[in-house]
Order: C-alpha cells, then sequence, then structure tokens
C-alpha cells in the first residue's frame, strides 16, 4: 500500500497540542505492521519541518526531517520543473478551492506516481477526488 503523508499529519503527530494528534498517533500505531510505503515530496518535507519548528521546536522538526529522509518505510519524490509547472497551472486553475501551492503538486505526484490514499486530515485531496486516510468523522 502507498500513501502520500501530508504534512498535517506529521505536524500533528510532533504537536501534542494539536488538535488531530491522537487521530495521528492511532493512524501510525496501526500503520506499525502494515506494509506501506509513505510518499513524501520534498516540499512536503520542507512544509512539515517549518510547522513543526513554529510549534513544537527545532529538535523535534530535525528529528521528523532526519525520520522522513532516512526510513526505508519513505519515498522521497522530488519535485522537477515539469511536476511544478503543472502544479503550478492546477494552483492557477482552482480559484475557487483554498488549495495550497504545496497540495496541488501533492496532487500531481499522486497522480504519477498511481497513489489514491492520503495519510492526511485536509479534505482538500478529497475534494481533487483522493481518498482520504484515515476517513476523516
Amino acid at each position: 500500500m502507498k500513501l502520500l503523508a501530508d504534512s498535517a499529519v506529521w505536524l500533528a503527530l510532533y504537536d501534542r497540542g494539536d488538535k488531530f494528534h491522537a487521530r495521528a498517533r492511532h493512524a501510525f500505531e496501526s500503520l506499525a505492521e502494515a506494509k506501506v510505503t509513505f510518499i513524501v515530496t520534498d516540499y512536503l518535507v520542507a512544509e512539515a519541518t517549518t510547522l513543526i519548528r513554529g510549534r513544537v521546536g527545532h529538535a523535534p522538526a530535525v528529528a521528523c526531517g532526519d525520520w522522513l529522509l532516512g526510513s526505508p518505510r519513505v519515498r522521497l519524490v522530488r519535485i522537477d520543473l515539469e511536476s511544478w509547472t503543472e502544479a503550478w497551472q492546477l494552483f492557477k486553475k482552482y480559484d475557487d478551492k483554498e488549495f495550497s501551492f504545496v497540495d496541488c503538486a501533492s496532487f500531481i505526484v499522486m497522480r504519477r506516481e498511481h497513489v489514491v490514499d492520503a495519510l492526511t486530515f485536509d479534505r482538500h485531496f478529497e475534494q481533487m477526488g483522493f481518498r482520504l486516510w484515515p476517513r476523516i468523522k
């Protein structure tokens, strides 16, 4: 199973005060023994570590970044010029949505990598036709 792991989940996992912290912990605990590859982009690593540093501190941000960059369960996808250009076109197209540019880059990677599930608490992925994991209630 492949899951795109969004920055919102990493932030919730490292920030005990985040409203989704318990759900993020539960999600990772339930996936601990599963054969899951977490797909992350270089943009998601940058976004997650920046958000964690701002809310929780430098050491947790480094711990998250080191895990994302070093775990055999994580596949890092770099945003190349073609993906960047497609993401920019998508970003411009959806002026009625609140997609971030990082979201749009993630959508492009998910399509290219044939990933249908996003580990996230962000409904924007669902708006683009992807499945949210875990389900948001």
